[in-house]
C-alpha cells in the first residue's frame, strides 16, 4: 500500500553518496566522529606539524556541508542555543528530508509553474501537461508525509492511516472533478485506477520480475515467481465483487430502457447510494480482517518490515502533518486547474474524456508506487508488489469509488452513480477475469505479465480511438 522501501532505499543512497566522500567514512556510514553528531568539535585529524589544521578544517567543512546539504538525519543549527538560528535550521531541515524523500521530487519545480500557467492565459495543453506532472511528486511528499506520521502510531494505526491516505491524490483529483460536474471524468479515472494497478502495474511486475528471474542460477533451468496465493486470491474476490458492483446498476439500466427517464435515472441513484453503503461497509471489515484478525494471511509482508531495521522518523508529527497540509492544499490547487483544462483540451486535442479519466489521470497518483512495485518485483520479494497493485485496486474500489458517491449525495449534490459506461464496465469485468485466473495458482512469470501489459495496451487504444459516449451508444443499441 505504500512506497516505504523503495523510499528507504533513495534515501540511503543519498546517505551514501555523503559519506563516500568523507576521507574517515567507513561502509557508507557517518563518521562517527563527525561535528554532524558531536557539535562543534573537530574530527581530530592534524596535519603533519600537530597543528589540528590543514586536513582538519578541510573535514570539518566537508562534514558541515554535507550534514547540511545531504544528511537526512541531522542539520547543523538544529540545535543552536539562537531561536532564530535554532527554528530556521528546523525549516529547512523538515524541506531537506522531503526534497530527498523520493526520486521524483525533481519535478516539484512544475508546481509553482503549473499555478503560474493556471493563473495567466496560457494554452489548456500547457496547463493541463504542466499540472499533471506537478502533481506526480506531490504524491510522493504526501506518502512521505504519511509515512513519517505512522512511524509513531505504531503498526495498527500506522496501517489504518496508510490505508486511509493511500490514493489521496486520486480522491483530491476526483472531488475538484465532481464539484465541476465532470462525473464522466470521475467515473473513468475511478475505474482507471484500478485497470492501471490490475493489468499495467501487476503486468510490469510479472514482466520485469520474471525477465530478471527468470532462471535457476544453479541449474539453469526456467524459473517462476512465488507469492501467497490464498491472500491473492481474498483480494481478487474482493475485486470480482466491486465489479459485480459496476456490472448490476448497467444491467439494471438497460433493463430499465422503455421506463421514463427521470424514474431510471432515480431508481440507478437509489441503487449507487445503497451499493456505495455496503462497499464502504465491506471495506472497514476488510482493514479489521488484515490489520487485526487475520494478519497471519499478509504475514509475508509484515515479516519483511520486521527484518528491516526499524525506520527512524526523520521528522516529528506535527511537522509531518505541517507538510501533510501544504502538500493536500498544493495538489488541490494544481488539481484544480488540470481538471478545469480539461473541456479545452478535448476540443484542441481531439481526445476523449473518457481516455483522459481512464489512462492519463491514473499515473499522476501511482507513479512513483508503480516504479516501486516494479523494483520489489525485480528483487524477487513478489507480496510486497501483489500488496502495492492489488491493495490500491482495493481502496479504489471499496473506499475512493463509493466515497464519492456519498459525498456527491450527502454534500456535493451531484448524480455520481456507480452505472459506468457500458464498454468501461465490460473492460473492467474482463480484466479482473484475466488477473483472478493469472494469479490462483501463486507463481508468476514474464509471459503472464506480457499478457496482463497486452490486455491494457487493448483497452487504451479502444478509448484512445472512440469518441466520448461512442461506445456506449454502441452497446446500449445491441443490447436493446
Amino acid at each position: 500500500m505504500s512506497d516505504d522501501s523503495a523510499n528507504r532505499h533513495f534515501r540511503e543512497q543519498v546517505r551514501s553518496w555523503g559519506s563516500t566522500n568523507k576521507p574517515n567514512a567507513r561502509d557508507g556510514e557517518v563518521d562517527e566522529e563527525s561535528p554532524l553528531l558531536n557539535g562543534n568539535q573537530s574530527s581530530g585529524h592534524h596535519d603533519q606539524n600537530g597543528n589540528g589544521n590543514g586536513v582538519a578544517d578541510h573535514d570539518h567543512h566537508q562534514n558541515k556541508t554535507y550534514g547540511f546539504f545531504l544528511d537526512p538525519r541531522h542539520t547543523p543549527g538544529t540545535d543552536s542555543d539562537n531561536v532564530a538560528v535554532r527554528y530556521g535550521s528546523y525549516a529547512w531541515h523538515i524541506t531537506k528530508v522531503t526534497l530527498l524523500s523520493n526520486y521524483v521530487n525533481f519535478l516539484l519545480v512544475m508546481v509553482p509553474i503549473g499555478i503560474v500557467a493556471g493563473q495567466g492565459n496560457w494554452s489548456s495543453t500547457a496547463v493541463f501537461t504542466i499540472n499533471f506532472f506537478a502533481i506526480i511528486p506531490l504524491a510522493a511528499v504526501l506518502s512521505f508525509a504519511t509515512e513519517q506520521i505512522s512511524v509513531k502510531l505504531g503498526e495498527a494505526l500506522g496501517g489504518l492511516l496508510n490505508a486511509t491516505f493511500g490514493n489521496a491524490v486520486e480522491l483530491i483529483v476526483s472531488i475538484v472533478a465532481l464539484k465541476d460536474g465532470q462525473i464522466e471524468v470521475v467515473q473513468s479515472s475511478m475505474l482507471g485506477s484500478i485497470l492501471s494497478n490490475l493489468l499495467l502495474v501487476m503486468g510490469m511486475c510479472f514482466f520485469f520480475g520474471g525477465i530478471v528471474n527468470m532462471r535457476d542460477r544453479v541449474t539453469g533451468q526456467g524459473m517462476e515467481q512465488s507469492f501467497a496465493s490464498a491472500t491473492a486470491q481474498t483480494t481478487c474476490s474482493l475485486m470480482t465483487l466491486s465489479s459485480a458492483s459496476l456490472v448490476i446498476p448497467a444491467t439494471l439500466y438497460s433493463a430499465l430502457s422503455k421506463a421514463d427517464s427521470d424514474d431510471k435515472e432515480h431508481s440507478i441513484l437509489l441503487l449507487s447510494r445503497g451499493t456505495a453503503i455496503i462497499l464502504l461497509t465491506l471495506y472497514v471489515m476488510y482493514l479489521w480482517f488484515q490489520l487485526r484478525t487475520h494478519p497471519n494471511l499478509f504475514d509475508a509482508e509484515i515479516q519483511h518490515h520486521h527484518d528491516e531495521e526499524p525506520e527512524e522518523a526523520l521528522m516529528g508529527p506535527i511537522a509531518a502533518a505541517a507538510v501533510l497540509v501544504v502538500t493536500t492544499v498544493l495538489v488541490a490547487i494544481c488539481a484544480e486547474y488540470l481538471v478545469g483544462s480539461i473541456d479545452d483540451l478535448v476540443e484542441s486535442a481531439h481526445i476523449s474524456k473518457n481516455f483522459i479519466g481512464l489512462i492519463l489521470i491514473p499515473i499522476v497518483g501511482n507513479a512513483a508506487e508503480h516504479v516501486t512495485a516494479v523494483v520489489v518485483a525485480i528483487r524477487n520479494k513478489m507480496d510486497l508488489a501483489m500488496g502495492v497493485a492489488i491493495g490500491s485496486s482495493i481502496q479504489i474500489a471499496l473506499l475512493v469509488t463509493p466515497f464519492l458517491v456519498i459525498l456527491g449525495w450527502a454534500v456535493l449534490d451531484k448524480p455520481m452513480t456507480l452505472r459506468f459506461e457500458t464498454f468501461e464496465t465490460v473492460a473492467f469485468a474482463f480484466s479482473v477475469l484475466v488477473v483472478t485466473y493469472t494469479v490462483q495458482d501463486g507463481k508468476s512469470n514474464y509471459l503472464e505479465g506480457a499478457m496482463l501489459l497486452g490486455l491494457y495496451i487493448i483497452i487504451a487504444l479502444a478509448f484512445y480511438v472512440s469518441p466520448s459516449d461512442a461506445l456506449d451508444k454502441a452497446f446500449s443499441t445491441v443490447m436493446g
